[in-house]
């Protein structure tokens, strides 16, 4: 166990994978104030949009106009997710300056949701990483299903190992590693990163769970003690995977910062501006907010 960081960069991404499963169409321009809205909380990082087919994903087809709309504030990265090269020159035409891309650890997952093997499916981006590199654009790694798969169950963690080590050593400065069906304790999801930092340095790794079952903040905390510093959160507890069925949201950013500043763990957030801001998206999704920091409150 490692002595806990002493602050922790949030990497918001309730734009992105908070919207993309919400069936109805949500307008560019409420899609910007929540941006702006989450540039003003003190956030470091927050993933805007994704640059991927409409045909997929229809909740994104507006993201050139969101991304050209947003206001960039001084010091806040914007990351987006592109998944080829097509996807990376869209991004790169609105002035993206950072993007992520996308693969999973589990061979049934990525067959479902790219129609493609783990190992065809890092080929697609290779090509992205070449061309970020040679534009001078950052690129962050997701690593998805690192706990488990709704399609093969157990995903192995030599799996996990060897496909977050291959992004890395394509030029991912960060790897994010996703829990996305919640499925997670906080063991394996300790036995989980420890695994990967041995082969990955913990400096470029990045922690990303859904709350499905309530083990999310458990999970956090887990991998905090092992030495990680990112954690990836979404604003109201949103999101969802149109290609992992019964996967709920991703852990509220409210409640991760929470956490956090009650352990003496600077966020740089302000909290009071962050649950504001997930009660006005809630509100605009027409649903109680997923936090529970905002639940806790009176008049909530």
């Amino acid at each position: 166990m490692s002595a806990l960081p002493t602050a922790v960069r949030i990497v918001e991404v309730g734009p992105r994978d908070g919207l993309q499963n919400e069936k109805a169409i949500i307008p560019a321009a409420a899609k910007i104030e929540l941006i702006d809205r989450l540039s003003a909380t003190g956030l470091r990082s927050i993933e805007a949009t994704s640059f991927v087919s409409p045909k997929w994903v229809p909740q994104l087809a507006d993201a050139a106009e969101v991304f050209a709309g947003i206001r960039k504030a001084p010091g806040v990265s914007y990351p987006v997710l592109v998944p080829n090269l097509q996807g990376y020159e869209r991004a790169l035409a609105v002035g993206a300056k950072e993007v992520a891309v996308f693969s999973a650890a589990s061979e049934a997952f990525n067959r479902k949701n790219i129609n493609a093997g783990i190992d065809e499916s890092i080929e697609r981006f290779l090509p992205v990483l070449e061309r970020a590199g040679a534009d001078g654009v950052k690129v962050r790694g997701y690593v998805s299903t690192v706990l488990g798969c709704p399609y093969q169950g157990e995903v192995p963690l030599a799996d996990v190992v060897r496909v977050a080590r291959r992004l890395h050593d394509a030029g991912c400065y960060e790897v994010s590693l996703g829990d996305t069906i919640g499925i997670g304790t906080p063991g394996k999801a300790r036995a989980m990163l420890r695994a990967v930092a041995a082969e990955v340095p913990m400096a470029a790794l990045a922690i990303h769970f859904h709350d499905t079952r309530g083990q999310a903040l458990a999970n956090i905390l887990a991998c905090l003690e092992e030495g990680v510093s990112v954690v990836d959160s979404a604003v109201s507890g949103t999101g969802g995977c149109p290609y992992a069925p019964g996967a709920s949201g991703n852990v509220a950013t409210e409640d991760v910062v929470y956490m956090l500043e009650g352990m003496g763990i600077a966020t740089g957030v302000d909290l009071p501006g962050l649950v504001d801001t997930g009660r006005w998206l809630a509100a605009l999704l027409g649903r109680a907010s997923g936090s529970k920091v905002t639940l806790a409150q009176p008049g909530a």
